[in-house]
């Protein structure tokens, strides 16, 4: 029988984050589930014995380390955090009001931080953990439009956990990366979609072209997430979990299209490159 770890996962009143709560479930494990409304939780999920509903707001630090405290309070420990409530501002950068620009930083940067700061002085005080953050292949490539608010916070969530990982392997924590390609979620419904007003005449005809290139794959996307849920459980449960996992046949042609071009371009000037040292080193 698979060993019980107790499991907090952001986003958990739908989508992606009910496929993943689900699945642990079904492994045997304790579920904390947050979302900002506790109801979504139990409409989603029903009532379990080993499930925890719990309000959170990401961008709430206090509200986190309410949450973690709950998780601890009602299992004893806490195992694998999932950091996965996240949204989708849409648009093309110049039409983006600053506001939503920053809206996004916060949930789906900060949001995630403020979480896994909530939640690193358990681990560490347990010497055991998995800090896992759903991140996009918008954070390994962007090469997309009406991307860039959207990227930008999941770039910066490569980097935080690239550079977490060696800071808290020491106290056997260990970090991972999730980075999904187009999988069949909530994250292109109204609900978590948000396109900026369109404003500037030069970008009126693309803006309505890919406006409707969103909505219209809402829906058909070809990931499955209840197989990306079972996967991830998987891989929670390895002595070692992979650092980055990409996730879908198209992420992994992202990841490969990207290492591709980073070495062109490494080359491309390589002896330019290879110059700019003081002449006595």
């Amino acid at each position: 029988m698979t060993e019980q770890k107790v499991w907090l996962i952001t986003g958990a009143g739908r989508g992606m984050g009910v496929d993943i709560a689900r699945a642990a479930l079904a492994a045997g494990h304790a579920v904390v589930a947050t979302a900002r409304r506790t109801d979504s939780i139990t409409k989603a999920l029903g009532q379990h014995d080993d499930l925890l509903a719990v309000a959170l707001d990401v961008t709430d630090p206090a509200a986190a380390e309410a949450a973690v405290q709950a998780a601890v309070d009602r299992f004893g420990h806490l195992d694998v955090l999932v950091n996965n409530a996240g949204s989708f501002q849409a648009g093309f950068f110049e039409e983006m009001s600053a506001e939503d620009f920053r809206s996004q930083i916060e949930t789906t940067l900060f949001g995630p931080v403020n979480v896994t700061r909530a939640a690193l002085p358990q681990m560490r005080a347990q010497r055991s953990g998995l800090v896992m953050t759903i991140s996009s292949t918008a954070g390994i490539a962007a090469g997309g439009e009406f991307l860039t608010a959207y990227a930008a916070s999941k770039f910066g969530i490569e980097g935080w956990m690239e550079a977490l990982g060696p800071e808290v392997a020491p106290f056997g924590i260990r970090t991972m990366l999730v980075e999904p390609g187009f999988f069949r979620t909530e994250l292109l419904t109204p609900q978590s979609t948000k396109y900026a007003q369109p404003s500037i005449e030069d970008y009126a005809e693309r803006t309505e072209q890919i406006i409707e290139t969103w909505k219209s794959m809402d829906g058909k996307q070809g990931g499955d997430p209840g197989k990306l849920a079972e996967a991830l459980i998987h891989l929670a449960g390895l002595e070692e979990p992979p650092v980055r996992f990409a996730a879908g046949a198209d992420a992994v042609a992202t990841f490969e299209a990207k290492a591709h071009a980073l070495l062109a371009q490494a080359d491309a000037h390589r002896d330019l490159s290879s110059s700019l040292a003081h002449d006595d080193v």
